[in-house]
């Protein structure tokens, strides 16, 4: 998903607009986890990146994006875009702990 979201209509109040947004990425995300994984995957990791525009965006982690979609609110952003992108994804084990 690369898309630019305008927080600006004639009709919807711009909090709910802020609402919708966030259901969207949740939707997106959800939708994303349920495709098959490929053989050797262990789970479905994602690239993000959040920004006034796509050229000054910045990358985040996914869990970050309702924090940062806030803060555009507080800020009265106009509009702002949003970058997920699903990528396959290893588990890695954890080092062990040394007594």
């Amino acid at each position: 998903m690369k898309k630019t979201f305008q927080l600006t209509h004639p009709k919807i109040k711009v909090a709910r607009l802020f609402e919708a947004v966030k259901r969207d990425i949740k939707k997106y995300v959800k939708r994303e986890r349920n495709k098959k994984l490929p053989e050797g995957v262990d789970f479905w990791d994602f690239d993000c990146k959040f920004g006034a525009t796509a050229e000054d965006s910045q990358e985040i982690h996914l869990s970050e994006f309702n924090q940062f979609i806030d803060k555009a609110e507080e800020q009265q952003f106009k509009s702002f875009y949003v970058e997920i992108l699903a990528k396959p994804g290893h588990r890695t084990k954890k080092p062990l702990p040394q007594a």
